[in-house]
């Protein structure tokens, strides 16, 4: 039996932490949740299958996050939202290894697709095998 994917999501709104950690779990993953870049890293990346990263928030922001965690684990899917509707965010994500770039409200249903053609895991619960 395959284990559930991990996905971290790091987002300084409890709102937005609740709602990604039930979508994701209604999914069938596993889901960890963290309120600061910081918090994460202290918890450690090597669980993580996947980071959903806010990219506005204080302290460590999610571009410094992103930069963070593509040192230590490059191959790490990393998914950016943002409530800020700057043209600068969006520039600032192209050329950057990221998998998706979400602005704030967002379809859940998006990004739940997303991440799923990212990790296979549509593969995983029995899906297409490609």
């Amino acid at each position: 039996m395959n284990k559930k994917p991990v996905i971290a999501v790091v987002d300084d709104d409890p709102r937005v932490l609740e709602s990604l950690e039930n979508l994701f779990e209604s999914a069938g993953y596993s889901v960890l949740t963290f309120q600061s870049g910081s918090s994460l890293l202290r918890a450690g990346l090597s669980r993580i299958d996947c980071l959903i990263t806010d990219i506005g928030m204080p302290g460590m922001d999610g571009f410094e996050l992103l930069d963070t965690v593509k040192k230590a684990r490059p191959e790490m899917p990393v998914f950016l939202l943002t409530g800020r509707h700057e043209i600068g965010d969006q520039h600032r994500a192209t050329g950057k290894d990221i998998s998706g770039f979400f602005m704030k409200p967002f379809g859940g249903q998006d990004l739940l697709t997303a991440i799923d053609r990212t990790l296979g895991h549509a593969n995983l619960e029995g899906g297409n095998d490609q």
